[in-house]
C-alpha cells in the first residue's frame, strides 16, 4: 500500500529528545513514513549542548537530491540549520524540487539555552519564509525573525504572525507555550484569517523537544492530505498529551523529552 511521506532537515541529537530523532518518532507515531536530511551533529544530552559539527552545505545538498530523486514526499519539515551555508543548501533544495507543504520550525536555541543558529545565519534564514507553506516559531523566534519585541499577548501575537507572512510565507503559526497564563494558546494566522489553538498549561520540566515534535506533527498531518487548519489540531493533540505522559518515562537528570509514544507505550 502507498504510504505517505513526510521529510525532515535537520540537526541530529545525541540524546534523542529533539531534532531528527524527535521528527522521525513523530512521523512513526502519527502513521507517517519518515526520512531525514542531517544538517548538524550535536553532541548533547537532558542537561545541554556540549558540541556541534556542521555537516558540509555539499552533502546537505546530495542527501536532499537522494531523497526526491526515490522517495513521493509529501510534506517537508525544516528545523534546526545551524549556518547560513546549511540554509543556503537547503532553499537551493527547495528551488530544485519544488516540495508540497513546507513546514519551517525556525531553531535557534536549544531548550537547555544553547544557540543552536549562527549569527551570520539569520538573513539567510528569513530567505526560507517565502519557500515556506507554513512557518512555526515560538514567541522568541518570532520576535527575532522581525527584530521586534517579544509579543505579550494575542494581539501582538496575530500582528507578528502578519509581518512574517509580509515575508513571502504562507501561514505562520505563533506558539505561545513559552507565555503566561493558565492555557497555552498557538494562533494559526493565513492571509484570510486567523484560529486560535487552545490546551491546558502543563506543569512539567521534560519539554524538551516540544517544538521540533508540534512542526514535525504539522508536516506529518499534511502529509496524510490533511488541511492545514486539521494539520495544526491534530498535531496541537498530539504534543498536549506528550508532554501530559512526559513524566510517566524517565530519561536523564535535566529536561527530559516530550513522551511521543504516550499511547503505545
Amino acid at each position: 500500500m502507498a504510504v505517505p511521506i513526510a521529510l525532515t532537515i535537520a540537526g541530529s541529537d545525541s540524546s534523542g529528545g529533539a531534532g531528527i530523532q524527535a521528527d522521525l518518532k513523530t512521523f512513526a507515531a502519527l502513521g507517517v513514513y519518515g526520512a531525514s536530511v542531517i544538517t548538524t551533529l550535536t553532541a548533547q544530552n537532558t542537561k545541554g549542548v556540549a558540541a556541534l559539527h556542521d555537516v558540509p552545505a555539499d552533502f546537505i545538498a546530495a542527501q536532499i537530491d537522494a531523497v526526491f530523486a526515490d522517495l513521493d514526499v509529501g510534506a517537508v519539515k525544516i528545523g534546526m540549520l545551524g549556518n547560513a551555508a546549511a540554509a543556503g543548501a537547503v532553499a537551493a533544495g527547495l528551488d530544485r524540487h519544488r516540495p508540497r507543504n513546507v513546514v519551517l520550525d525556525p531553531v535557534m536555541v536549544a531548550s537547555t539555552g544553547a544557540d543552536l543558529l549562527r549569527a551570520d545565519a539569520m538573513d539567510a534564514l528569513r530567505s526560507l519564509l517565502s519557500r515556506a507553506d507554513v512557518v512555526t516559531p515560538n514567541l522568541f523566534e518570532a520576535a527575532t525573525l522581525l527584530d521586534a519585541p517579544l509579543a505579550r499577548d494575542e494581539g501582538a501575537m496575530q500582528e507578528q504572525a502578519q509581518k512574517l507572512l509580509a515575508f513571502g510565507a504562507g501561514a505562520a503559526l505563533i506558539k505561545g507555550g513559552h507565555g503566561g497564563g493558565p492555557d497555552s494558546v498557538d494562533l494559526l494566522v493565513e492571509a484570510d484569517g486567523c484560529a486560535r489553538f487552545t490546551a491546558p498549561r502543563i506543569a512539567t520540566k521534560n519539554t524538551h523537544g516540544t517544538g521540533c515534535t508540534l512542526a514535525a506533527a504539522v508536516a506529518a498531518g499534511l502529509a496524510k492530505g490533511l488541511s492545514l487548519n486539521a494539520a495544526v489540531r491534530e498535531a496541537k493533540a498530539y504534543v498536549s498529551a506528550a508532554i501530559a505522559a512526559a513524566d510517566r518515562i524517565r530519561v536523564g537528570a535535566g529536561n527530559g523529552p516530550v513522551h511521543h509514544f504516550h499511547k503505545w507505550w
